[in-house]
């Protein structure tokens, strides 16, 4: 027997360990605690985030290697489920799902959604991907029914940077505000860092890689650490931790760095920690930011493209810094150490809740005929 026809699906060529895929799963929460029945759709089923997938969500695995296959396989489940829209993230998921209805027979209204600041992040990608990215954008972005970015920053440079029009572009901030956040910061930390009458932990929380630049912060951290007693975390895998394990070693900081890898539940950490940093070199709209607001802890952030500065509503709720400046990022470290945090409006967080975001969506996949 066919089950029931999905209303809306999410697609991902798999689901990393990021925040844009943390966004698709809050999203699809959402979605379902609005009675839908919702579909996430993957290339190949695997990924840090599998673990976290709703119980009422349906897992459709396409079990496809090369974007060419997952083309065909996402055509073929487009054509048998029928699901009225199909929102995708990231390239090149964007652009497969695009392909896949334009390949013919397909009714599903197709939305992409970009949530990186565009040009900066193929300055950081091979020459090849370089050069196909915008013209992919260019040409095959407007065959969608809708385009998404996640901040206003990374709307207009979308824009910018690849002659679509800015009117056909929409900003939706992400989903990032649960309900069961709070819930989750208040889980209990065994960690010895984190107990009472320990030095101050400054935290940051992001995968391992050149766009997070996680050296300056250790660099920073050095530099606090001369004026005061206190402790600096990183959560997150990637390719860079050798690098960054050997930087701490230079420093002289391995009694007070640590790098404790992917970790299932970061908001304990988060709640606990002294001040937040995110040292980003651009973003699209840094979910992590959000979250340690949440749960009021004081951050302090590069003013990167996109999103931090329209997070801390232009600094009014935490420091922006220059991006690769350690001195400065110090110096706003040691003076969120000493003074109270500014009190953050609820009305302002309540923009980049997972309640907010679901209608917002709901809008644009299934609009109220």
């Amino acid at each position: 027997m066919k089950l029931e026809q999905p209303d809306v699906a999410l697609f991902l060529r798999y689901l990393g360990g990021g925040g844009a895929e943390r966004v698709m799963l809050n999203l699809a929460q959402g979605l379902l605690d609005e009675g839908l029945n919702v579909d996430l759709v993957l290339g190949q089923a695997w990924g840090p985030h599998l673990e976290k997938i709703p119980s009422k969500l349906r897992l459709i695995n396409l079990d496809s290697a090369s974007a060419w296959q997952i083309v065909f396989t996402l055509r073929k489940y487009l054509k048998t489920e029928q699901p009225k829209a199909l929102l995708s993230a990231l390239h090149y998921s964007n652009e497969i799902a695009i392909w896949a209805k334009h390949l013919g027979g397909i009714s599903t209204k197709i939305i992409v959604s970009e949530h990186n600041t565009f040009s900066q992040a193929i300055q950081h990608t091979s020459p090849s991907k370089k050069f196909l990215l915008p013209w992919f954008v260019r040409y095959f972005y407007p065959w969608a029914d809708g385009i998404v970015a996640v901040s206003k920053g990374a709307a207009e440079d979308l824009a910018q940077n690849t002659g679509l029009k800015g009117d056909r572009i929409q900003t939706i901030y992400n989903p990032v505000i649960t309900p069961e956040l709070q819930q989750k910061a208040q889980e209990p930390l065994d960690h010895p860092w984190f107990q009472p009458g320990e030095p101050p932990v400054i935290l940051g929380v992001g995968k391992l890689e050149t766009q997070k630049d996680f050296p300056t912060l250790i660099e920073a951290f050095a530099q606090v650490r001369q004026t005061q007693a206190a402790r600096l975390v990183i959560l997150g895998w990637g390719p860079e931790r050798d690098r960054l394990e050997t930087l701490i070693k230079d420093l002289n900081l391995s009694q007070d760095a640590a790098l404790l890898g992917y970790v299932d539940n970061p908001y304990p950490y988060m709640a606990r920690a002294a001040v937040f940093v995110l040292s980003s070199r651009w973003e699209g709209l840094p979910t992590v930011l959000i979250e340690a607001m949440t749960v009021n802890t004081p951050v302090v952030s590069t003013n990167c493209k996109s999103g931090a500065a329209e997070i801390l509503a232009q600094g009014e709720y935490g420091d922006l810094v220059p991006i690769g400046d350690s001195k400065t990022m110090a110096q706003a470290i040691l003076q969120t150490l000493s003074q109270n945090s500014p009190t953050i409006d609820p009305a302002w967080l309540e923009q980049f809740s997972q309640t907010r975001a679901t209608q917002e969506y709901l809008k644009i996949l299934i609009p109220p005929s």
